[in-house]
Formats: C-alpha cells, sequence, structure tokens
C-alpha cells in the first residue's frame, strides 16, 4: 500500500519555514571558511568571507519576517553563528596579521570575542524578538565586517602610497578594544534603513542605499572600509553630541542640585501617635469578631 504523499501546500510552507535558518547556515559556513583562510594565510579572502557572512546575516531577519516564520530557535541559532562569524573570525585575521609573534597581545583577540558574545547575549534579552528603532550598541556584525574589511583596505594603492608608515598595528589594537567597548555600551546605531518609493524620504534612502550597493560592488576595497568607518564615527558622535545637547538649557538637575536645597524641600511629616494608642483596641475587636464568626460555624 502505498504511502499517501504529503500535499503540495504543506511541502511549501516546510521549504518556507527552513529558509530563513538556510541564510543563518550560510553565514556560519563562510564565517567558518574565513577562519580556515586566515589560518592559511589568506587574509584577502578571509575578509571577504566575513562580507559575504555579514550579507546573510542581515537578510536571514528580513526573510523570516517577510515569510513571517520568526522564532526563538531562529533568534538563538542567528546568535551563536554571529559569535563565530564574527567574533572568532575577525579575532583569528587580527591574530594572523599582528598578534602572531607577540607572547601576550592575542588576549586583544579574547577581549574582542568577549564582547562580541556579551553583546549578542545582551541583544537577545533586551531587544530579541521586538521591533527596533536602533540598536542599543555597536552591532557585532558592523564591528566584525569593518575589522576583517581593513586588510583589503590595506592592499590599496591609496593605502600603500599615503598610510603605510603609519604604526597599523598599535592602531588595530586601540581600535579593538574601542570597538569592545562599543558593542557593549548603550550607544545608539541606526538601523539598516527602509526602502521604499511611495514617500519622498523612501526615495532618498533607496537612491542613497542603492549607490552606496553600486559603489560598494565598483570599488569595494575603498567603499566597504570606508562605510563602516563611518557609520562607527556617526553613531558615537551622534551620540556624544545628543549628551552635549541635552545639558546645555539647564544642566542635569541631578548633579547640580544642592544638598542644601534638597534639605529644605525634603516634605517632612508629622507623625500622630495619638492614631497609635487606638490600634490595640482595634486589632481586639476584630477577634473577637472573628471568634464570634468560628463559634457561629461551629
Amino acid at each position: 500500500m502505498r504511502t499517501p504523499r504529503a500535499p503540495r501546500r504543506e511541502t511549501l510552507q516546510r521549504g518556507i519555514i527552513i529558509l530563513p535558518s538556510a541564510f543563518t547556515l550560510g553565514n556560519l559556513f563562510f564565517g567558518l571558511y574565513a577562519i580556515v583562510a586566515a589560518t592559511r594565510g589568506d587574509l584577502v579572502w578571509a575578509g571577504w568571507f566575513i562580507m559575504f557572512a555579514g550579507t546573510l546575516a542581515m537578510l536571514d531577519g528580513s526573510v523570516a519576517r517577510l515569510t513571517r516564520t520568526g522564532s526563538r530557535f531562529g533568534a538563538e541559532l542567528d546568535s551563536l553563528v554571529d559569535a563565530i562569524s564574527f567574533g572568532v573570525a575577525p579575532g583569528m585575521i587580527a591574530y594572523e596579521l599582528f598578534f602572531f609573534d607577540a607572547q601576550w597581545a592575542w588576549t586583544l583577540s579574547f577581549v574582542w570575542v568577549t564582547a562580541v558574545v556579551v553583546r549578542l547575549a545582551r541583544f537577545n534579552i533586551e531587544q530579541g524578538g521586538e521591533a527596533k528603532r536602533s540598536f542599543h550598541g555597536l552591532p557585532s556584525p558592523a564591528a566584525g565586517m569593518a575589522l576583517a574589511s581593513y586588510y583589503p583596505f590595506s592592499q590599496t594603492p591609496f593605502f600603500e602610497t599615503y598610510l603605510f608608515d603609519l604604526p597599523w598595528a598599535q592602531i588595530i589594537g586601540i581600535s579593538m578594544v574601542l570597538l569592545s567597548v562599543l558593542m557593549v555600551s548603550h550607544v545608539p546605531y541606526a538601523k539598516v534603513p527602509k526602502i521604499g518609493l511611495r514617500t519622498v524620504k523612501g526615495v532618498t534612502t533607496t537612491v542613497f542605499v542603492l549607490t552606496t550597493v553600486f559603489a560598494a560592488f565598483a570599488f569595494p576595497r575603498y567603499v566597504i572600509f570606508s562605510s563602516f568607518l563611518i557609520y562607527i564615527s556617526w553613531g558615537l558622535v551622534k551620540s556624544v553630541l545628543l549628551g552635549l545637547l541635552d545639558r546645555l538649557p539647564g544642566g542635569d538637575p541631578l548633579l547640580d542640585e544642592d544638598e542644601h536645597d534638597m534639605d529644605d524641600r525634603a516634605e517632612v511629616r508629622e507623625l500622630a501617635y495619638a492614631d497609635f494608642d487606638s490600634a490595640p483596641s482595634d486589632i481586639s475587636r476584630s477577634n473577637s469578631i472573628l471568634n464570634n464568626d468560628l463559634e457561629d460555624q461551629a
């Protein structure tokens, strides 16, 4: 007796359900391949593989929302994969590039991976599964792709002509610490803007995104690293400027208040001790009523 085939619609639904996880596993594939390439000394391709992983990381959430197949399993899987693709893989590239011969400099890679893991764990608790206007702290994919795109940028004629003589080992080490702090901070960073053609803002955003994507394909070694550098810097500068503007009118009231002013405005409440004298009689009256009720029930 033949087993009846599953309806075609049910098969299609199953395929749609696993589609976001397929993007996430593709992210994992490129993240692991980046680690393998870094250990083989192919740092350019290691950087590009992390770019591919980042592209899939941006798409898996969009696919899940589009197909309405988001789940807690998918969110947890996404965070675990991001820890590898944007934590371990960029840390390995930095180690192979600058810290291979140093005795203790590898701890910078440890700090980096720790910050990525903490950032992802906090994201799952604070913002996972919720609509977000901005990210709390620098997103780990942006930080990982910024670090990974440095080496392809360092192979450009512009870098070799004007920037080659700078102490890049120290610069990258300090940058890794700074990016780690930004990832675990609460500095707000903007999401990828939504494209559309119904409003002027949507059209402007669409033109900007498409122009950036076209430039990234045309001049990847220049545009990708520069774009992430601008994104990271703008988020930090914007947060500092907004913080200063909030303090301009009257300063921080919690810091400017004088202790004597707080004592003068403190509300002093006098206790009416006469009220406490009647408390025992009230309690006795309540107990007698309760005893009478129990006797009636008996």
